[in-house]
C-alpha cells in the first residue's frame, strides 16, 4: 500500500494509540525531569501545533508535529513510528514533510529537543535527524540545559 501523510487529529481514536506509544516510549527511557513529550490533552489544547499521521492505506503508522513559536521558527514534536511499521523509511519520509510544511508556512528554520547518548532508545533518531541535515544548537526556549537532553536545528 502506499504511504500518504495528512493533517490529523492527536486525539482521533486510531491515532491516540500513536501518541500514546510514544508517551510511554518517552517515559520509560527518560528521567521525569528531562520528559518534554506532549500528551493528547497537551496537543488539543495548542491551538497553534499542527499534526499530521502517516497513513499505510487506512491504518495509521506513524504521527509528527509542528509548534510554531513566534520567531519564524517551529519545533517538530512527537515524531513517533509505531513499532511494527519501522525501518521502511517512514520517519525519514515524515520528517521531509514536516520540513516542506515548515517552509510552505513560512518557517525559516526547525528545531527540535530529543534524547542525548546517555537516554537509550535515540540513537536511531539522532542519526537520521543528522542525515537530514540538523545540527547542535543551543537550549531551545521553554527548556534548560540538560545532559539527557540534545537540542537540533535545520536551517530551511
Amino acid at each position: 500500500m502506499a504511504l500518504t501523510i495528512r493533517r490529523a487529529d492527536p486525539g482521533a481514536s486510531d491515532i491516540r494509540p500513536i501518541v500514546a506509544a510514544h508517551l510511554a516510549h518517552s517515559r520509560a527511557t527518560t528521567p521525569q525531569t528531562s520528559c518534554h513529550t506532549m500528551t493528547v490533552d497537551e496537543m488539543t489544547a495548542d491551538t497553534g501545533l499542527m499534526f499530521w499521521a502517516v497513513h499505510d492505506g487506512t491504518r495509521a503508522v506513524g504521527c509528527g508535529a509542528l509548534k510554531p513559536l513566534g520567531d519564524g521558527t517551529a519545533e517538530v514534536k512527537s515524531v513517533h513510528v509505531i513499532e511494527d511499521a519501522r525501518g521502511r523509511g517512514i520517519a525519514r519520509l515524515l520528517m521531509v514533510h514536516l520540513a516542506d510544511a515548515a517552509r510552505a508556512l513560512g518557517h525559516t528554520a526547525l528545531v527540535l529537543e530529543t534524547g542525548s547518548e546517555r537516554v537509550p532508545g535515540y540513537d536511531a533518531a539522532r542519526a537520521l535527524y543528522q542525515r537530514l541535515g540538523y545540527r547542535r544548537c543551543g537550549v531551545l526556549p521553554g527548556y534548560r540545559r540538560d545532559p539527557n537532553s540534545v537540542f537540533l536545528r535545520l536551517d530551511l
